[in-house]
């Protein structure tokens, strides 16, 4: 009788040890799968900054970054498909290089978003630019960095100084 109940016994063990073998190698992969899609997306995840946080050096030099404000009024110089211009918060101007031809709503004064990789002389050097045509469509953390300085007025377009 010992016998029945002592293999009853190593085979409940011997299932409990599987099961924790199985769920230990689950949580396992399961691991190493968010790690290689968390590495995955870091390449690609681009910051939003304002002009101001650019000029205060808040942004390293190097990295990918998406700089939005205006585009700033007698800062656009064209040669072929090479422009370059400023984009002001009011407070702060960032310059951007780019090389392609821009929106059809690009334009002084008007909103944009330019996306590069900003060199050491806090130069944007663009690889995308996207306008806007209207200001509500600004987004949240211009927005926020416009109310920080007074320049926002509510849902229109940023107070002019």
């Amino acid at each position: 009788m010992s016998v029945a109940l002592d293999l009853g016994r190593r085979r409940r063990s011997l299932r409990r040890r599987r099961r924790l073998a199985l769920i230990a190698v689950a949580l396992a992969m399961l691991g190493l799968a968010v790690a290689l899609a968390l590495y995955a997306l870091s390449g690609s995840i681009v910051f939003f900054h304002t002009p101001s946080e650019i000029a205060e050096g808040l942004v390293a030099p190097g990295g990918r970054v998406r700089i939005g404000g205006l585009v700033k009024e007698g800062s656009v110089t064209r040669s072929g498909d090479h422009i370059v211009f400023a984009i002001t918060d009011t407070a702060k101007d960032v310059q951007v290089s780019y090389d392609g031809v821009v929106p059809d709503l690009f334009r002084e004064g008007q909103g944009v978003v330019a996306e590069g990789v900003l060199r050491a002389d806090h130069l944007l050097a663009a690889d995308n630019v996207l306008a806007k045509h209207d200001e509500r469509y600004m987004p949240r953390e211009a927005v926020e960095a416009l109310k920080r300085q007074g320049l926002w007025r509510g849902e229109g377009a940023p107070v002019s100084r």
